[in-house]
């Protein structure tokens, strides 16, 4: 069973910082200075487009999870995915990825929702219902903790070929969007 969710984020920066947090300007000039051609996804390729897409998303997250019954204490969540990706660990190299990862003990119902591989990619297959990808029961649709907990009883834990079909580019995971920050940082003071 899955034990923990895990944060990455590139080694020697700050954990837990989002995009979201800053205004779309100054969201937009940290995008142009990361990007890198060919980079994981290439989501900095076009930041205006990125950006707004992405609130669009979270504003969809949110809702579906307050209907839900969830109770986001913020507007924005952090992303972490449930387990860890393998494949990401795989591909970035050791010396530029980090890791937190937390137990999923510390987790409350109302804290953490979750979605059916990347938020952005499952947000367009449920509203494009791309024949190729698409999973009428998975994508699309935001998911409570012990609903994420059943389906991976009832189908194991995330490995390759669990997903069905994906793009050959794409990193299989779970997300987990948390929309509790204070118990991010508090775990961090806790572990430092």
């Amino acid at each position: 069973m899955i034990k923990y969710l895990t944060y990455y984020y590139k080694a020697g920066t700050i954990p837990f910082r989002s995009l979201s947090a800053l205004q779309e300007t100054e969201a937009i000039q940290i995008m142009k200075e990361l990007y890198v051609d060919d980079a994981i996804w290439g989501r900095f390729s076009n930041p205006v487009w990125y950006i707004r897409a992405r609130k669009e998303i979270e504003e969809w997250l949110r809702q579906e999870f307050i209907l839900k019954g969830g109770c986001p204490q913020e507007k924005y969540p952090i992303y972490m995915v449930v387990g860890r990706c393998e494949l990401l660990e795989k591909v970035v190299p050791d010396e530029q990825l980090a890791k937190i990862q937390i137990p999923i003990s510390c987790f409350k119902e109302e804290d953490v929702s979750f979605t059916y591989i990347d938020s952005m990619f499952s947000y367009q297959l449920g509203r494009d219902k791309s024949s190729e990808y698409y999973q009428s029961e998975y994508h699309g649709k935001v998911f409570l903790l012990s609903e994420i907990l059943s389906i991976i009883k009832e189908k194991g834990e995330p490995v390759e070929g669990w997903w069905g079909k994906l793009p050959a580019d794409f990193f299989p995971y779970i997300e987990a969007q948390v929309w509790n920050h204070k118990l991010l940082r508090d775990f961090l003071q806790k572990v430092d």
